[in-house]
């Protein structure tokens, strides 16, 4: 499985209808929510936004809306699309303004289809891989050689708190979390070892 690394757009017209597509990685249902309540604040006069999100460790989480679009049409096409791709954590919404002529159900199918697939092959990804949050509290004098430790091992520090003691926290692919307490182990005469809050994507 895969992961948006970045956000995409695209844009394509049929019959004087403008269709943007936007690509863009979410982690959960209420984010794709957000981004939806984002993208009506940017496009305030657009006629829908359709959207659909697949998200979770095996793309097994999905939404879609029409948004008044004749029922199929839209969001169950653009959805298609994101299910095909083998990529997951993944949001398209297709921002549409309309021009003046119906496209009929066919034609509503094919350009949201359509638009899906020019964002989709615009969209950087990276391989999904498993993480753990952790979270660690050592001395000052082991700061350094556990900082460069954990980021040596894939790690990514996302919070620092100096106070009596330095607290590290944030994600460690779960491949590598038995090498490093082994690593922590023998750094710190067995002192130190890192405690795992949840795992996330």
């Amino acid at each position: 499985m895969r992961i948006p690394s970045h956000s995409a757009a695209a844009e394509i017209e049929i019959k004087r209808s403008r269709f943007i597509a936007l690509a863009k990685r979410v982690d959960t249902a209420g984010q794709a929510k957000q981004e939806l309540k984002t993208a009506w604040e940017a496009y305030p006069q657009a006629s829908h936004i359709v959207y659909a999100f697949q998200v979770g460790k095996r793309g097994d989480i999905f939404g879609l809306s029409d948004d008044g679009e004749p029922h199929g049409t839209a969001g169950r096409p653009v959805l298609e699309v994101v299910k095909g791709s083998g990529i997951s954590n993944l949001l398209i919404m297709v921002v549409r303004y309309f021009g003046g002529t119906k496209l009929g159900t066919g034609g509503l199918v094919k350009a949201y289809t359509s638009a899906a697939q020019e964002v989709l092959a615009a969209l950087p990804t990276e391989e999904l891989i498993q993480k753990r949050r952790f979270f660690i509290s050592l001395p000052y004098s082991l700061y350094e050689p556990v900082h460069k430790l954990l980021q040596s091992h894939g790690a990514e520090i996302e919070g620092e708190e100096f106070l009596t003691e330095v607290s590290l926290s944030g994600n460690l692919p779960q491949s590598e979390t038995d090498t490093v307490q082994r690593a922590l182990l023998e750094l710190s005469a067995g002192e130190l070892e890192l405690e795992f809050v949840e795992e996330s994507l």
